[in-house]
């Protein structure tokens, strides 16, 4: 048994308590106190302790992209065409390295559970496994949400390095992805890359899995060819084919019609918004506030990695919802909070997870209150300030399964985290 002993922690809701002594027993926190005495050989959380992070939506090795894809006129396209160049360059050992480095960043921000939707294969599991063996060498949980990905676009062969991330059709990828073998840190989930790399016919194959993600109408573009070729939204097509649900998660769903927000919210279907990722690519603003309130549960990822502060993508979704409504004030700071822990946690197949309670896993998250972000924060407004004025930088101590990864702002398990990501960004991109 071991006890950590936070100056203030927050138990859901808008619920802040100061004086709580956590207990943990083995990798399950065993009993939470408000209030008490700080017990001898407790260890000291100086800040707001949260439970841990859940990032829902990564591709890890769009880590090497940041800060380089920035050209005057690119758009979302030429940015994938960036991204397809250093997909090409990637061998299992530098994708293990550079995930390893990626998942120790988030670590150090606060994140203790990864989903990461996978789509690198070349046939096989050796690229999953690589980065199931990062993420508990970094001291995370995964959830690695298998892609399935057969064709280049609606009727369209797979060209060049999509090659990469091919299975020959969805009875073979189901297939492949039964090998996969799940950890004690690791779950295995399933991903529709987009209905543009899987054909109608064999989208209910994916859509038996669970938990199930897809890429959802980020472009108008697909909207627009996906229409063409079967005469349906996206939405639509995957209503059709069984995929909507609550084990089910749509990430980015940016162009919608009113129909497809009715579709998804009252499906129960989860969405999960990437807001750092969708205004560096340019992709526009999603109707968050719609989809939440027809019943989609939200979640937030960092997908491609422009930042990895899920605090920022927490406020963007806020932030985004003020600039297209023009008013303020549509989440409150427990319900941003909830989305990137509890919320996330749900969405990647881990419902125990992300909550600071007897019986949940022993993942905590404690944020300094003495950085210039956050000095002065008042204890009446804890929750507002770290919510819309901290970030990832102001992360003291991460404790995941009871083991502490991250003390006093360093990383316990890897000595150099910038380091190894500037040494593995370096090999993937020679």
């Amino acid at each position: 048994m071991s006890a950590y002993y936070a100056d203030h922690a927050w138990l859901g809701g808008d619920r802040v308590e100061d004086r709580v002594l956590i207990e943990v027993d083995g990798d399950r926190i065993a009993a939470v106190r408000a209030g008490a005495d700080r017990p001898a050989g407790a260890t000291g959380l100086r800040g707001l302790t949260l439970p841990g992070l859940a990032n829902a939506h990564s591709h890890a090795f769009h880590r090497a992209l940041r800060g380089r894809t920035h050209r005057a006129g690119g758009s979302f396209w030429t940015w994938r065409e960036d991204m397809y160049a250093v997909a090409a360059r990637l061998t299992p050992g530098t994708y293990h390295a550079l995930a390893r480095a990626t998942y120790a960043e988030m670590a150090l921000a606060g994140i203790t559970c990864v989903g990461e939707f996978h789509y690198l294969h070349d046939g096989g599991n050796e690229f999953g496994e690589a980065l199931m063996v990062a993420a508990a060498e970094a001291g995370i949980r995964i959830t690695l949400l298998d892609a399935c990905y057969v064709t280049g676009g609606f009727g369209e062969r797979l060209e060049g390095v999509q090659r990469r991330f091919a299975d020959a059709d969805a009875d073979a990828w189901a297939a492949r992805v039964s090998e996969l073998r799940q950890a004690p840190h690791a779950r295995i989930g399933a991903a529709i890359h987009s209905v543009r790399a899987v054909p109608a016919e064999q989208l209910a194959t994916v859509a038996g899995w669970a938990p199930l993600h897809f890429h959802l109408s980020e472009q108008r573009a697909e909207n627009e060819a996906c229409l063409a070729a079967y005469g349906r939204t996206p939405a639509q097509l995957l209503a059709d084919h069984g995929a909507l649900g609550p084990r089910s998660c749509a990430v980015h769903a940016t162009h919608l019609t009113d129909a497809d927000v009715a579709l998804l919210g009252g499906s129960g279907t989860g969405l999960c918004m990437c807001p750092t990722t969708e205004r560096d690519l340019a992709d526009g603003i999603g109707p968050a506030g719609a989809l939440t309130s027809a019943g989609s549960p939200l979640c937030v990822g960092s997908d491609s990695h422009a930042v990895i502060d899920l605090l920022e993508e927490a406020r963007a979704v806020e932030h985004g919802e003020r600039l297209a409504s023009g008013r303020r004030g549509h989440w409150r700071a427990g319900e941003l909070l909830h989305a990137v822990s509890a919320g996330g946690h749900a969405a990647l197949g881990w419902p125990e997870a992300g909550r600071l309670e007897a019986g949940a896993p022993a993942d905590l998250v404690t944020v300094g209150l003495d950085s210039v972000r956050l000095a002065g924060a008042e204890p009446a407004t804890l929750l507002e300030s770290v919510v819309f004025a901290g970030a990832a930088a102001d992360v003291r101590d991460v404790v995941v399964g009871g083991r502490q990864v991250v003390a006093g702002g360093r990383h316990a398990l890897i000595d150099d985290v910038p380091g190894a990501l500037a040494g593995s960004i370096g090999a993937v991109l020679g």
